[in-house]
């Protein structure tokens, strides 16, 4: 496993994806998951620097973590802001046109429809929000 531990602020967005998308060289993802990955990591990354802390900044960990077989990737966000679980909130209407639909939503949207499994947990005073995708 590797970690990241790091300010949440959105000015440290490509040090986090650089991060990430040095674990996944090693595992011959393939550039279009990569992609997808990179979009669910901005989002979240984003949404912790903007949310987790108010006005204010705090700490964030990024860990990322390979299965034995390299088929699978575990990429782990953990931050002691406010609690927040983004899973909770209901599916925007993607049915609407976007004037008729709620602002907010979609970006947790699109990660939850692009990764195959996000999982949410508030646990000892953090956030951890995990994203996992299939590399194969």
């Amino acid at each position: 496993m590797d970690k990241l531990d790091i300010l949440a602020k959105t000015e440290n967005l490509d040090t986090v994806i650089d991060f990430v998308n040095q674990h996944l060289e090693g595992t011959g993802c393939p550039m279009k998951i990569q992609m997808q990955i990179d979009i669910a990591v901005e989002e979240i990354f984003v949404n912790i620097a903007n949310y987790a802390y108010g006005s204010g900044e705090g700490p964030a960990t990024v860990r990322v973590q390979t299965d034995d077989e390299g088929k699978m990737v575990d990429i782990t966000f953990i931050d002691n802001g406010v609690p927040y679980d983004p899973l909770a909130k209901d599916d925007p209407d993607i049915t609407l046109s976007a004037q008729d639909r709620q602002i907010g939503g979609l970006g947790i949207f699109m990660v939850k429809k692009s990764m195959d499994d996000v999982i949410y947990e508030y646990r000892d005073g953090h956030n951890i929000l995990t994203l996992k995708k299939g590399l194969k």
